[in-house]
């Protein structure tokens, strides 16, 4: 019996799922230096790949008039821009393969992130296999998500909770650093032992690395609003995208400037090589990130299977104010444990007409922050009451 040929629905979304897991991993793989994971983004490549060429294949073949090609003509931009954002995780990912050099004071910015991504297997002996997600209850135990699971070969991206577990299933999940080990406990594996930074005087390389991680939490930042911004047909949405991608433009030019301090400082050349290749990497996520709105800026309406596979994912971007008497105000994104109550993951707070992208566990919220977050329809109704935002209420 011949496999089931997947609708350009189903390749759309799974294009999508793998894109973003790869950028995740392919930063991952730079903070741990992990050449495994490296490798998962380079399977994951191989995958996203073999979709894309079969939805253009579809799409063509789903095109019987020019009506037809120029309203699919949306799907293959959106493809498009897809690929190239794996691409360019790939590139991020080849950095630790090929050794080009990751300064350690990348990894010791990254390490104090709101959020790692980890890559766990079950070992023959573990306390996980075949339980649920919904049994094991990570994310209220050790505060970690999985956000996808690689079976042999198969992957099973956003497992739903009655996803039961085997052994030899690779995880991947997302949470604090302190959850990594919590979870590698239950797997069977050792733990990992990172050390503590030291203190150090800030140097050109300093600020260059600072930069970076500002990227990198931007580029997470203008691909969540993207879909969300072509789910929703929202220009809003697609507007933050496009000075998301100015303000990556303009951290790039003062990065490469540092890079240069540096060198007259005495910087390691491969380090400083590595560092330019993962700038020029975050650079082009965010580039993708602005083309995939231009099907927003369009006024003709898009294929409606961009919806249809968008929506699938069962994520949306919530915004809410935080009222002076909120639960939230004055209160850290660590201490509210705002991914675990309701299931949305901070995306950006905007402050004073600036935007912080993926604020840290330790920043706390005020009263007038601006708070987007991207997770499950019905947690944008509990980020709403831990912000005071009663706005939804005030329009009845």
């Amino acid at each position: 019996m011949s496999e089931r040929r997947r609708t350009v629905k189903d390749l759309l979304g799974d294009a999508k799922d793998a894109s973003e897991l790869m950028v995740d991993l392919a930063y991952a793989a730079v903070f741990f230096g992990d050449e495994n994971i490296a490798k998962e983004v380079l399977r994951l490549e191989e995958t996203m790949s073999e979709s894309i060429d079969e939805l253009r294949t579809t799409a063509m073949l789903a095109a019987r008039s020019r009506e037809d090609a120029e309203a699919m003509s949306g799907v293959l931009q959106l493809a498009s821009a897809m690929e190239k954002i794996g691409d360019a995780a790939e590139d991020i990912a080849r950095v630790v393969l090929k050794d080009l050099g990751v300064p350690h004071e990348l990894r010791d910015d990254l390490r104090h992130a709101q959020e790692a991504v980890a890559r766990v297997r079950l070992r023959d002996e573990n306390e996980m296999e075949g339980k649920t997600l919904e049994e094991l209850e990570l994310p209220t135990e050790t505060g970690m998500w999985v956000i996808a699971v690689r079976r042999d070969v198969a992957w099973i991206f956003d497992p739903d909770s009655d996803e039961v577990l085997h052994s030899g299933d690779v995880l991947f999940l997302q949470g604090p650093e302190e959850g990594i080990d919590l979870v590698r406990a239950l797997a069977g594996a050792h733990p990992r032992h990172l050390p503590e930074p030291a203190a150090r005087t800030l140097t050109g390389l300093d600020h260059a690395v600072d930069l970076l991680v500002e990227m990198k939490n931007a580029d997470e930042v203008a691909v969540g609003l993207a879909y969300s911004a072509i789910l929703f047909r929202d220009k809003g949405l697609a507007a933050e995208v496009g000075a998301i991608e100015d303000a990556t433009d303009e951290m790039h030019h003062e990065l490469e400037r540092w890079v240069l301090r540096a060198v007259k400082e005495g910087a390691d050349p491969d380090e400083l090589r590595g560092l330019l290749h993962l700038a020029f990497a975050s650079e082009r996520i965010a580039d993708a990130a602005q083309e995939m709105t231009r099907i927003v800026e369009d006024e003709e309406e898009p294929h409606p299977v961009i919806a249809e596979a968008l929506a699938e994912t069962d994520e949306i971007v919530a915004e809410a104010r935080v009222s002076e008497d909120a639960p939230a105000a004055g209160r850290t994104i660590r201490a509210l444990s705002i991914r675990t109550e309701t299931g949305m993951a901070v995306l950006a707070i905007q402050r004073a007409g600036r935007w912080i992208y993926r604020p840290r566990a330790d920043f706390s919220l005020q009263a007038g922050d601006r708070v987007l977050a991207v997770g499950p329809e019905d947690g944008a109704a509990e980020l709403a009451d831990l912000c005071g935002d009663r706005g939804a209420d005030d329009e009845d």
